[in-house]
Parts: structure tokens; sequence; C-alpha cells
């Protein structure tokens, strides 16, 4: 477990998945302007993350936490309430047609994808409410236009988020909170060893950074209150819309 600092008058922003890829590149981006709470499988990366977001100015809380286990409830309880959510955990496995996939992997993708938000939202809500707090969930292009190769169990639990987005600004604007769903194409981080066949060199190359999505989740927790990014796709250069 990794341990931290109590939060300032700065937003408190939660990001799961903090350890590496988009996640950790979100707390980078936010270092600067906001307190965060660090959420990740890995104690060891998650260390990492805590440590470069405290050189660059922020109330660091990170915690080794199992999005699919451990309890969100318990977990707000003992750290206290935080205003914003960025939601970036997600899984995926090599075995993603209806003729090769297993039903207990088919289950895990769901679990971390679709039903971990959800869960994390629940626990969190009061206190976002009283924050006019912003949730945003890192969803998938897979969610947004078809997307064959990114797996059967993958595009439900990418699709499902979608109206977990809409419910919420369906029944909690009310309240001050909003809910953005962001939908990146390809990301060059490790989320990319869980493909049948990873893509390597030049296909790399002209792929999106985590930096990339990063900075356009800082856009939305920094629009103004009235503003809400419903919906944001962003592409790679080159890639066909639909």
């Amino acid at each position: 477990m990794v341990t931290g600092s109590d939060h300032t008058s700065k937003r408190r922003v939660l990001v799961t998945g903090a350890g590496s890829g988009t996640g950790r590149a979100v707390a980078e981006a936010l270092a600067a302007t906001h307190d965060l709470v660090l959420l990740g499988r890995r104690a060891d990366r998650l260390a990492e993350a805590a440590d470069a977001a405290r050189a660059a100015g922020a109330a660091v809380t990170a915690r080794a936490f199992d999005v699919t286990a451990d309890d969100p409830r318990a977990l707000l309880d003992e750290i206290g309430p935080v205003d914003d959510l960025v939601l970036s955990a997600g899984l995926n496995a090599p075995r993603r047609a209806w003729a090769d996939q297993r039903m207990d992997e088919f289950e895990a993708i769901v679990a971390t994808n679709l039903t971990a938000p959800a869960r994390m939202i629940d626990a969190a809500l009061p206190a976002l409410r009283a924050a006019s707090g912003t949730i945003v969930i890192v969803s998938s292009i897979a969610a947004w236009k078809t997307s064959p190769g990114a797996g059967v169990a993958y595009r439900a639990s990418k699709r499902g988020l979608r109206a977990l987005s809409d419910s919420l600004n369906e029944q909690e604007a009310a309240h001050g909170v909003r809910a953005s769903i962001v939908c990146p194409g390809d990301i060059d981080t490790e989320f990319l060893h869980q493909r049948p066949n990873p893509p390597r060199g030049a296909a790399l190359e002209v792929m999106l950074s985590p930096a990339d999505v990063a900075r356009a989740i800082r856009f939305i927790l920094d629009s103004p209150p009235h503003v809400r990014i419903d919906e944001l796709v962003i592409s790679p250069l080159g890639t066909v819309a639909r």
C-alpha cells in the first residue's frame, strides 16, 4: 500500500488506472493544478506516479486498489471525499472472437470496464453532488464506431459506458454533476500487449500518446461549470471517421 498526504483547497481528483498509460498521464497533466487520489493495482508503478505528481506540486493520496475486488465505499470513508473522477482502468484479452473467447475472461473484462466504474461512481456520488463534480469515463473509439478487432467483451463493455454516462447526465445535472465519455483511438501504451498481434515499429509512431488523451481530459475538467462535454472522440491523424 502506498500512502499519501491530505488534500488542500484545490479540487481533488480521483484517477483509476493511475500507475500506467492514460491514467498516469492524467496524473502528470493535473499535478500542477489539482490534488490527486491515485489508484492502481501495481503498488510499485503507482508509487512512481505518485512521486512524480508530488514533485510537480500535487498533494497525493495513493492506494494499491483493485477496482473489481476492493470496496470503493471503504476507500472513500478512509481517505475522505473527492471532487471529480477520472475512470481509466481497463482490461482486454487476446481471445476476442466468439470462436475463441473464454467466458471467465469475458466476465473479467466487463467487471473491469463497466461494473467497476459504476461502483466507483455510486460510492463517490454524494461527494460529487456536494462539489458539483465532473466524471470523466475513458471508453474507446470501439464504443463509437465498428471495431471488430477490439473484441466482443471489450466492445460490449465500452459501449455500456455510454449508457452509464447518459444516465448520469439525465439524472444528476440538477445536482451540478456532469459526465463526459472520452473515446480515444489507438494509444501507444502497455495495453497494446493485450492484442493477439501487438503492433510494432511504424504502427506505433502514428498512434495517440497517453499525453494526448490526458490533455483532452484536463480540458474537460477545466471547462466552466455550465459547460458539459458529453462525448469526445479522439482519433490519430489519418483515421477514417464513420
